[in-house]
């Protein structure tokens, strides 16, 4: 059993460094092409982040309050330093999340970020960076303007 432990305790190691560091992309749009294009954008900062990964999965987010205009935007990307950044289809409209209420002609998004990325720049450092609610940015493309014609 003594000549067996140092190779569990090296695989277990190199498994939680593997599930740290392993990339992923689970975007739901592709968001290089939307961020680095000319069209007219709009970003929100966070109102509110919340940054607890040791309590597990979906506990590092961010709350975004977003102009009611852009409820019909089909999609938003998220964008955190050092993170990355993610793209994402909206759902749902939410009024109160965590003790922050949407103000008139708003509603309110929350975003999670993935917990062992969170992990990782905690370990790196950056928790205060990961923490700044002015790190977290919401990207939404203009809202399209109905144009009718009369004839």
């Amino acid at each position: 059993m003594r000549r067996r432990l140092p190779y569990i305790l090296i695989s277990l190691l190199s498994l939680s460094i593997i599930t740290l560091w392993w990339p992923v992309n689970d975007s739901d749009c592709n968001f290089e092409a939307f961020l680095a294009s000319k069209t007219t954008k709009f970003q929100v900062h966070a109102s509110k982040v919340i940054v607890q990964p040791w309590r597990g999965r979906h506990h590092v987010y961010g709350i975004f309050m977003i102009p009611d205009e852009y409820k019909q935007a089909p999609f938003f990307v998220l964008t955190v330093p050092g993170a990355g950044s993610y793209c994402s289809k909206q759902f749902g409209y939410k009024k109160n999340f965590d003790d922050i209420y949407a103000e008139p002609g708003t509603y309110l998004v929350k975003k999670p970020i993935r917990t062992r990325k969170t992990l990782r720049l905690i370990l790196q450092g950056l928790y205060f960076q990961v923490n700044d609610k002015n790190n977290w940015t919401l990207t939404f493309p203009a809202p399209k303007t109905s144009t009718t014609t009369r004839n």
